[in-house]
């Protein structure tokens, strides 16, 4: 007890301990903020339709991206010289909106979006109706970790759900974006852009895509994760693609931790 935390012994100690993982047979599901959600209508329904029939075979965790709304905050509040704390704290009031329209409409099914605090009633959730709504936003706040030449917080609601997935020791992170996955470039203004199916974390900063799909820290995360060690990026706007991650298929890209 008179020991550092970071004393040798100690972390060789925690190395050597089995990993427990709480919640191994759920999966967290990103539903993008901008890619799926602001689009409204047309992209929404046929993903809830999904999901409610998904959840008949599938523990499902999902969070909510911020998307437009919050790239509107941002901007405004950078270009009036406010800290990053604040910044997470207004990105997180709109990811916090888009849990709560996708909550009510789950809610005839039972699926209930909850608070960071209501986490904790995650399992109960699961047990009850395989399926739970949380805004992935981390709730750092005041306490987010500026980053070294922005007042944009680095972690955002991809790092907050693939910290969410690592957390609880779940079996898979699914990222439900607007494209097929990970390409060579901008698949929206090149005609260039070449598929990606698989890749390394150190594979895409070596090739420079380290910010193309996800937030870069979240990648960062997924290097030095225990219990997930990839994760899977699919076009949400394809039906039957979500069915298909969720079963185990290769749908999208696969990103590796090594």
């Amino acid at each position: 007890m008179q020991r550092s935390l970071g004393d040798p012994e100690l972390v060789a100690a925690v190395e050597a301990a089995e990993n427990f993982r709480i919640l191994p047979d759920a999966t967290v599901i990103k539903i993008g903020g901008q890619s799926v959600i602001d689009r409204g209508r047309a992209a929404v329904y046929p993903l809830v339709d999904e999901i409610v029939a998904a959840r008949k075979r599938h523990k499902m965790v999902i969070g909510t991206g911020a998307g437009t709304r919050a790239r509107h905050l941002y901007s405004i509040a950078a270009g009036l010289h406010l800290p990053a704390g604040v910044l997470a704290q207004l990105g997180a009031s709109v990811a916090d909106q888009n849990a709560a329209m996708l909550g009510q409409l789950l809610a005839q099914h039972g699926v209930s979006a909850v608070s960071a605090a209501g986490l904790s009633a995650v399992p109960l959730y699961l047990a009850e109706v395989n399926a739970v709504i949380f805004s992935g936003m981390p709730p750092y706040s005041l306490w987010m970790r500026p980053a070294a030449d922005t007042v944009i917080p680095p972690y955002r609601t991809d790092a907050g759900c693939f910290l969410v997935a690592e957390q609880f020791g779940c079996k898979a992170m699914i990222y439900v974006k607007d494209e097929n996955g990970l390409y060579t470039d901008n698949p929206k203004t090149s005609k260039n852009a070449t598929f990606i199916p698989r890749i390394s974390v150190a594979e895409m900063m070596t090739r420079g895509l380290q910010d193309s799909i996800l937030e870069f820290p979240m990648l960062e995360l997924l290097a030095s994760a225990r219990y997930v060690r990839e994760v899977q990026v699919i076009n949400g706007l394809v039906p039957g693609n979500l069915s298909r991650a969720l079963a185990g298929e290769h749908v999208g890209t696969l990103i590796t931790a090594s």
